[in-house]
């Protein structure tokens, strides 16, 4: 049987450009100021992101701080205006292929991911939910895929991944699944993958899944 992973950030919801704000902004209250926010954070997870800006000599303890202030900020920004960040088709999508094994595989905070999941009423689509801190190496390694498959009882190969990222993309072409990328990324430019979209409005989508789906 096909299963079907997402990514989270850039696939379920728009979210990169609120994150890359509130980095910003929130690198500029410490003093600092990196450019091409968008590029360097993309498709990361929160730690090496702190350790890359702030430097790894800080210590666990304020790498894991700085995080978790980033990301309370990005959740109060966030809450009010969620539904209308989700990439356009997404709840229908996941209604159309609901008797599919379903997961999410996100590098991002666990809390992060629930937040959305739960905040939107998406998390009962969902038979598993992994994210960057239950893998020892997160994407771009193909750790958090292969998790997901044996999570959901079926081989790599017979998954279906849907990322925004490329790190997320090699992640995925790594652990042996085919991938759609989703071009909700301004600039972003992608690796080749066996499918793209724009968002879960696609025409052609069903027709591509088809061969690989029984609905």
């Amino acid at each position: 049987m096909t299963a079907i992973i997402l990514d989270m950030d850039g696939v379920i919801i728009e979210s990169n450009t609120m994150h890359a704000e509130i980095w910003k902004e929130y690198l500029e209250e410490h003093g600092l100021y990196r450019d091409g926010i968008m590029k360097w954070m993309h498709g990361k997870r929160n730690d090496q992101i702190v350790a890359e800006v702030f430097g790894r000599e800080i210590g666990a303890e304020a790498i894991f701080q700085h995080g978790a202030d980033k990301e309370a900020r990005y959740r109060e920004r966030m809450r009010p205006v969620l539904e209308q960040h989700l990439v356009p088709g997404i709840r229908a999508f996941l209604q159309r292929y609901a008797s599919l094994p379903l997961a999410v595989a996100s590098n991002a905070e666990p809390k992060n991911v629930h937040f959305v999941l739960d905040e939107a009423g998406l998390a009962p689509f969902f038979r598993v939910v992994v994210d960057g801190h239950q893998v020892q190496n997160p994407k771009p390694a193909p750790d958090l895929y292969l998790l997901a498959a044996e999570r959901l009882g079926v081989r790599p190969q017979d998954c279906i991944v849907f990322e925004d990222s490329p790190g997320g993309i090699t992640a995925a072409r790594t652990a042996g699944a085919r991938v759609v990328g989703v071009t909700t990324v301004p600039g972003a430019v992608l690796p080749p993958t066996d499918f793209t979209i724009a968002d879960f409005t696609d025409p052609s989508l069903p027709d591509w899944l088809s061969p690989y789906t029984e609905i």
